[in-house]
């Protein structure tokens, strides 16, 4: 439990750092491309869910907003005293990235009323909404779990 939870902080940290160089640097809705037609970094505050979801809700829903994220961070907590005595390390590293990340955004939440994202990646005609740190460790810890809950064996039918 222990190296999970350091992951999380870890997550949580650099996080926050991130938003932070993105809150002192960035003008809110001016890109910075990086690499041209593909990936710039533009400040966006986030009202809604991961990615952009429910992000029009109207400023007297957003504790709504916020309740839901709680509650997914203890369904989280439910998952991870499943996964952590048997899931070895894919399921404790699964369960530090969502959990850092979780916390990373509950964080902005808690100060702005929003999420602060800014990672924008563009091909071509499509467009991913713009994303952070925390949201890309939910992402890669979900993958995981998922992994990992898949790879669970059923015990063979008796009989």
């Amino acid at each position: 439990m222990t190296a999970v939870l350091v992951l999380a902080a870890v997550v949580v940290v650099l996080d926050q750092v991130a938003k932070a160089i993105a809150l002192a640097r960035l003008t809110p809705g001016l890109p910075v491309v990086l690499i041209d037609h593909y990936l710039s970094l533009t400040l966006v505050m986030n009202p809604g869910l991961a990615f952009g979801l429910l992000g029009t809700v109207p400023p007297t829903w957003r504790w709504v907003v916020a309740a839901l994220s709680l509650v997914a961070l203890l369904v989280l907590a439910r998952v991870a005293l499943r996964v952590l005595p048997t899931g070895g390390w894919p399921g404790r590293l699964a369960i530090g990235l969502i959990f850092g990340g979780a916390v990373g955004n509950l964080i902005d939440r808690g100060r702005f009323g929003a999420v602060v994202d800014f990672v924008d990646v563009h091909w071509r005609g499509w467009h991913w909404p713009a994303f952070n740190v925390a949201d890309s460790a939910i992402s890669i810890g979900v993958v995981l779990l998922a992994l990992r809950l898949l790879g669970e064996r059923s015990p063979a039918p008796s009989g």
